[in-house]
């Protein structure tokens, strides 16, 4: 991607290894900007990779804009089997303008250097219907909270009490930052119920959140499964078609 100068950001199952979560992924997951120029780039790279898309919708940008994901499978020698997945927008996630400016860029051992989604556009674009993503989101949380709780920033602190989901560490944040944990009472009830040392009135309060979330992400998916299916209901015909004129 960096070769062909595609404007790409990592998110998903490899991000949350580099961001200490740790998850194994199958998957390269990329969240792009949805232009024509920079859909011509990754066309470039795809081709290197010896990349076929395997499943509905094609690569375009009206389904990127839509809101679809669009998966490929590598056939180059060193990226034999890769799956790559591509979007561009998110339910809840801000604009990929945006995500640029806010991403975090690591170099990896042989040098390469990686641009990712940045932890808290992560952790958003976690909010899903799926149960591994609930847990993952957890484990990013806790893993930031214990790298940087000795000498916290002001915004790594508003980061802990929007999304910690863990009651017991979100009530040590509340205590060790108590002023500005009593501004988000009136936002956030796991935090209200933290503060209050009500840990399970923060369980709660937390099963409540993700409960929301996962109705939301429903209904969010529920027009664009919807078109999926009809656009694998119009390709079939082709197919059978093609299948026929081969025997």
């Amino acid at each position: 991607m960096r070769e062909h100068r595609v404007r790409a950001l990592l998110m998903g199952g490899q991000a949350c290894v580099l961001y200490g979560g740790v998850e194994f992924s199958r998957d390269t997951d990329l969240a792009i900007v949805a232009d024509a120029a920079n859909l011509a780039r990754l066309r470039g790279a795809l081709e290197e990779l010896r990349a076929d898309e395997i499943a509905v919708p094609p690569l375009g940008l009206r389904h990127l804009r839509r809101g679809h994901a669009v998966h490929f499978r590598c056939r180059h020698p060193e990226a034999r089997r890769m799956r790559v997945d591509v979007m561009s927008t998110m339910r809840g996630v801000a604009p990929f303008e945006t995500l640029w400016r806010r991403r975090t860029t690591i170099e990896l051992p042989d040098g390469v250097r990686c641009d990712l989604m940045s932890l808290p556009d992560l952790v958003e674009a976690k909010k899903t219907q799926r149960d591994k993503d609930w847990p993952m989101i957890r484990r990013l949380v806790e893993a930031h909270y214990f790298q940087h709780r000795n000498a916290a920033s002001a915004p790594q602190v508003r980061f802990w009490l929007a999304q910690m989901r863990t009651p017991s560490l979100l009530a040590e944040v509340a205590a060790g930052h108590p002023r500005v944990a009593k501004r988000w009472t009136t936002r956030r009830a796991a935090v209200a119920a933290a503060v209050a040392g009500d840990l399970d009135a923060a369980e709660s309060a937390l099963l409540a959140e993700e409960l929301a979330e996962r109705a939301l992400d429903r209904a969010y998916w529920k027009p664009l499964v919807e078109e999926l299916a009809a656009l694998r209901k119009a390709r079939t015909p082709s197919r059978r078609r093609r299948r026929t004129s081969a025997r």
